[in-house]
């Protein structure tokens, strides 16, 4: 049996009660749990300082010295503290405890030379550390414990119940003076060599107990590596196996409709980004395999045509198609521009919303399973047990990281074979995200914004300078334009932001009265009818100004809307100040967005104010989203418990994300079964890993 099996109470130290804390509070059922359990940082016990170095700066010090006398000193309520004269040659000073008095007591030894370690404070001339750690020198010297001593991750309740630094340090000696020589090297060594790895057994020594920087920085390299090789290897041969083993219907044919469309019907031509697109789109559909493609691209450059062009694919091929969207109002635009696109084409297109009325439900689901019903367009009620297709041969998903995984899947099991799937995104991923929580699933991105839009114009302002701003909106509306003001919906507090909006709206309606200007107004409260009835007066251009909550972040197409205007623009991330933005920019005309704020703001929050000024590039603004954010965060709640990473940081290492990537994607190319006898060890951790779901859990 491995050792790295072995529970962890069974390991010297520990016992049954702090197995259980290790269990509950740290994930720590085993060995190879404990190894696994890497430092956050590490503290430099390279220095040794003199007593006359000390400076009150409340920092971490060590000093090696010893203890002349201790003394008990009264606190009054009846409390007491224990304090020790420390010294050294250049000076001395004191070492308090407040509770252990009699422990401490028993074991200190006077005049024996100590190493300690803490923070130091200053009290009038003197200077002192409260609850030292302490060593004999000779054990210091002779212990496992590297000059960068690490500080692990914990917890309140084990810092509570005495599991401290210390103790985990201690648990961690005995780990290794157990298991020393049994780590096993899991990569091959052709790759070890051409990276300049150091090994398996020096790399985990190494995190624990860094001899020193230079060996510290080759430890974190090579378990970085090995972490998002490991996981790289997974999806990219989830990507293999699903190639090979699930069966797609090959679009064989470019047909009528689809060659009628792309000749006669399309509004503008394509950009050479949707004609690349397209053809990679074509590739995979054409093959016997089925697809699994990411669509991305910033609002406005041009999916949905993309989209319509692949329905038309399937419907020359005898096949239906649908189209998910998270909400009522993106599923409605959908609709409504695609059916304006196919209005000269001979296709059935429906919707299906929660809104639905029953008897056109009734017909919907008989047209559906007569195979008289071409593309079905709608929200979560597409997933319904009742929808069901004659022989659904597409399926595309507009932004999918709303949608669980579980609501997916009963999308692909509408039909025996399951259906070719587009996943499509306006939300720009990073790079490294998209390796990751992508990395099974083939990418296509339309970098490029269809010709004649001009890039629109962002400002920051404060709201000092409202009279100015309104002055602008003014001269707008005079151009003939229409204007959006939108005001920010946080969940917890539906009450307090229906108050700002209704509070913004009273103070517009004074600015702009009526009968010279006209407002709309849209909230989370309103029914859905009256939610599309104002809707559509702005969309008409019956109503100069929308005034509104989050709600038409996605779904609103008005190309007449010049005009961005986002209240507390703080209180927003940076991701869906770029999505509210892409509402205007859609017509000829220069537009504009004007981010509104208080004066007081934090570092992060200038940082992405800074960004929307500068740039309209999603990929730069989602870089940097990254950053402020981290992965976890960035996917919203259904992704969480995104990228449980051990040590790897996919916003710092992406470097080695890309060399892991690469290297995992070489060796499938040229091993695909892992069953060369260089790739022996590899295929068997491999394995065990594939077993262990929770490594994995992030993948889609």
């Amino acid at each position: 049996m491995n050792l790295f099996d072995t529970s962890i109470e069974y390991l010297k130290g520990v016992g049954p009660q702090r197995g259980d804390l290790l269990r509950k509070e740290l994930s720590i059922h085993k060995y190879g749990d404990l190894i696994h359990l890497f430092p956050n940082r590490y503290i430099d016990r390279t220095r040794y300082y003199k007593i006359n170095q000390l400076q009150n700066n409340n920092s971490e010090v060590q000093i090696v010295g010893k203890i002349i006398n201790i003394k008990t000193v009264e606190q009054g309520k009846g409390k007491t503290r224990l304090v020790a004269t420390f010294v050294d040659e250049t000076g001395q000073m004191e070492l308090v405890w407040f509770q252990g008095h009699k422990w401490i007591r028993e074991t200190l030894k006077l005049n024996t030379v100590y190493v300690i370690f803490g923070k130091v404070a200053q009290f009038g001339a003197t200077f002192n550390m409260a609850h030292p750690e302490m060593e004999l020198l000779q054990e210091h010297q002779a212990s496992l414990r590297s000059a960068m001593q690490p500080v692990y991750p914990s917890t309140e309740k084990l810092t509570n119940k005495g599991i401290s630094n210390k103790v985990v340090n201690k648990m961690m000696q005995q780990l290794f003076i157990e298991t020393q020589s049994l780590f096993q090297e899991t990569l091959p060594l052709y790759l070890i060599e051409e990276l300049k790895l150091i090994s398996k057994k020096e790399a985990l020594f190494n995190i624990h107990f860094p001899k020193n920087q230079d060996m510290l920085a080759k430890a974190q390299f090579r378990l970085k590596f090995e972490e998002l090789f490991f996981i790289q290897l997974q999806l990219i041969t989830k990507n293999l196996i699903r190639k090979h083993k699930i069966k797609g219907h090959p679009f064989g044919l470019v047909g009528e409709n689809f060659n009628d469309f792309y000749k006669n019907h399309l509004p503008f031509d394509l950009t050479n980004a949707q004609k690349r697109v397209l053809k990679e789109i074509r590739n995979d559909l054409g093959s016997n395999a089925q697809m699994n493609r990411l669509l991305q691209g910033d609002v406005g450059s041009g999916k949905t045509i993309v989209a319509l062009m692949c329905m038309l694919l399937a419907k020359d091929n005898g096949f239906q198609s649908c189209l998910m969207a998270p909400t009522e109002i993106l599923a409605s635009q959908h609709f409504n521009g695609i059916t304006e696109l196919a209005k000269d084409l001979n296709i059935t297109i429906k919707l299906l919303t929660g809104s639905t009325k029953t008897k056109e439900r009734t017909l919907i689901h008989e047209a559906l399973e007569a195979g008289s019903l071409d593309i079905l367009i709608g929200t979560h009620a597409l997933l319904e047990d009742k929808v069901k297709f004659k022989n659904l041969g597409l399926a595309i998903i507009d932004e999918q990281h709303r949608f669980g995984v579980e609501q997916r899947s009963k999308l692909w099991k509408k039909n025996a074979i399951p259906p070719h799937v587009l996943v499509m995104t306006a939300t720009p991923i990073p790079r490294t995200l998209a390796m990751s929580l992508y990395g099974d699933l083939d990418i296509s991105v339309i970098d490029e914004l269809p010709p004649g839009r001009k890039a629109i114009q962002t400002v920051h302002r404060y709201d000092s300078n409202r009279l100015k701003v309104w002055k602008f909106l003014k001269d707008e509306i005079a151009k003939g334009r229409q204007i959006y003001i939108v005001y920010p919906l946080i969940q917890e507090s539906e009450t307090m932001d229906y108050k700002d909006l209704m509070d913004g709206y009273e103070s517009i309606s004074r600015d702009f009265p009526l009968p010279q200007y006209s407002i709309s107004i849209v909230h989370g409260k309103m029914k859905p009818a009256e939610k599309e009835a104002e809707m559509k007066r702005f969309s008409e251009g019956k109503t100069n100004i929308m005034v509104a909550t989050t709600v038409i972040e996605v779904g609103v197409n008005v190309p007449n809307a010049s005009v961005m205007v986002i209240e507390s623009a703080e209180r927003f991330g940076l991701s869906q100040l770029h999505q509210l933005r892409g509402r205007v920019g859609r017509g000829a005309e220069q537009s504009y967005c004007i981010l509104m704020t208080g004066f007081k703001l934090s570092n992060d929050t200038k940082t992405r104010l800074e960004t929307m000024v500068r740039t309209n590039d999603g990929f730069e603004i989602a870089e940097v989203d990254l950053k402020l954010r981290g992965p976890g965060d960035i996917m919203g709640t259904q992704q969480s418990g995104v990228l449980n990473l051990q040590i790897a940081d996919l916003v710092k290492d992406r470097d080695i994300l890309q060399v892991a990537r690469n290297y995992a994607m070489k060796l499938l190319k040229d091993d695909a079964s892992m069953s060369k006898s260089e790739h022996q060890t590899l295929r068997t951790v491999f394995i065990e890993m594939s077993k262990k779901k929770n490594i994995w859990n992030y993948i889609s």
